[in-house]
């Protein structure tokens, strides 16, 4: 069974210092650039919004990050504006090794729509292309790391398992953004529906 590293947005604005910082987010960057080798294949995935996006607390008049608001395809975190196509904090992270990646897939460029996931936007319909990728390769048994934990990395895995792929999250090579106990609730979600944690 052919196996799959997916890096999950290893971003400079998931990273301290970045607009959407997650805590310890670049001490995951050396063990992450360290398991490359012991895959057949690496998919790093890219947050990528423009400025309009519907997520960004700012545009949204009056609404402070981190609220929730509720969109046509359900509920939506209100984030600070990260990850704007053509900035710095777009790029993936200096120190992290982009050269072993097979695939890089831009998520969340769809102006109405957020994309925790990398295989579906937050509709849970619209497909991102990925799992077409992986089954074309014959990657069936993937491994997931990166940030957001809770958000990013956990609906990645929890459609893996949904698609039929073997999903297992390395959770020491993740970090997480833990609002309200998310990080918690994303471990139960996962486990709930046939993710290894590791």
């Amino acid at each position: 069974m052919a196996r799959a590293l997916i890096v999950i947005d290893m971003q400079v604005d998931f990273c301290p210092g970045g607009a959407l910082a997650v805590t310890g987010g670049d001490e995951i960057i050396a063990p992450i650039n360290a398991l490359m080798a012991d895959f057949d294949a690496v998919v790093l995935t890219q947050d990528w919004h423009p400025a309009d996006h519907a997520s960004f607390a700012d545009n949204h008049a009056g609404a402070a990050p981190f609220t929730v608001t509720e969109m046509d395809y359900g509920p939506q975190v209100l984030w600070p504006r990260h990850c704007v196509i053509g900035t710095g904090g777009a790029e993936f992270h200096a120190d992290l090794v982009t050269t072993s990646a097979d695939l890089v897939l831009r998520k969340g460029f769809r102006a109405g729509i957020d994309s925790y996931s990398s295989f579906f936007e937050n509709d849970h319909k619209t497909p991102t292309g990925l799992a077409g990728y992986l089954r074309e390769r014959g990657l069936s048994d993937l491994s997931f790391v990166g940030l957001a934990h809770d958000f990013c990395v956990a609906w990645s895995a929890i459609d893996a398992v949904k698609l039929g792929f073997s999903a297992t999250v390395i959770e020491s090579a993740c970090r997480a953004i833990d609002l309200d106990g998310s990080l918690e609730q994303a471990r139960l979600s996962m486990n709930a529906a046939g993710v290894i944690l590791a």
